[in-house]
């Protein structure tokens, strides 16, 4: 099969700056979306971080598979998903670091979710409230569950809707890039199908975009130039608000 991919962000309506990166790395099959954190700018620095450091880490394994990597396998996982949670973990790093050294960058982090595409399907990675949905036959389906407190509350009791639309801390995550020395990095595995569409976007389109309209977006527009299903998603969060940074990265395989 053949992958085609496209990605665009947009700064959205009420911000004045754009702090979220994306990366299309087709040489290495990863495609991913960061949405950074923090003041003065410092957001957009670590974002930048994870795309940069992701693509040294992935530069230099495919050109010598047997360097030495900062962190042990785990060895119940096969070689590629071990390779792309390293490189993460990183990054993470990286982020830490660079924020200890500068007290302006202190607090500085970033969400992370990627896709990295196998021989039999994809390994979607992610820390934060970044998302992956997959879109298959009309359905929309979503990849990763948001490492944010308003999910924890989810989790932990039932809430009503009014109560979740009323959350006061919608914009609070628990686990980002760049938080700690250390970081969790949750994956999953998703054998691929002809026609697949996998959409990963930062909260600035998931937030004020529900999942129908999503579903009805995708339903309208997956069959055809993914360039232009990409803006008008990126649109339908400005027409409602754009209360944040805007990212969509699409990926679909054809046969």
């Amino acid at each position: 099969m053949r992958i085609e991919v496209a990605g665009e962000t947009n700064v959205g309506r009420k911000r004045n700056h754009n702090e979220d990166n994306f990366a299309l790395m087709p040489e290495f099959g990863l495609y991913l979306v960061a949405d950074g954190m923090g003041g003065h700018a410092s957001g957009e620095v670590a974002s930048k971080m994870a795309v940069d450091a992701l693509h040294d880490f992935l530069a230099e394994t495919a050109e010598d598979p047997d360097r030495t990597w900062p962190y042990k396998m785990d060895r119940s996982r096969g070689y590629e998903e071990n390779r792309l949670i390293t490189g993460i973990k990183l990054a993470n790093l990286r982020i830490y670091e660079a924020a200890q050294r500068d007290g302006a960058k202190r607090g500085m982090g970033t969400t992370f979710v990627g896709l990295f595409a196998a021989d039999d399907g994809v390994y979607v990675a992610h820390v934060g409230d970044s998302r992956c949905y997959r879109f298959r036959e009309g359905k929309l389906e979503p990849m990763t569950e948001d490492h944010s407190l308003l999910n924890d509350y989810i989790k932990m009791k039932r809430l009503t809707p009014e109560e979740i639309e009323n959350f006061p801390h919608k914009n609070v995550i628990v686990r980002a890039l760049g938080m700690k020395d250390t970081v969790k990095v949750d994956t999953h595995f998703d054998p691929h199908q002809a026609h697949d569409i996998f959409l990963l976007c930062s909260d600035g389109l998931s937030g004020p975009v529900n999942d129908a309209a999503i579903t009805a977006i995708m339903s309208e527009l997956g069959g055809g130039d993914l360039k232009a299903l990409g803006s008008r998603l990126i649109e339908k969060a400005n027409e409602n608000g754009g209360p944040d940074n805007i990212t969509a990265v699409l990926v679909r395989w054809t046969e």
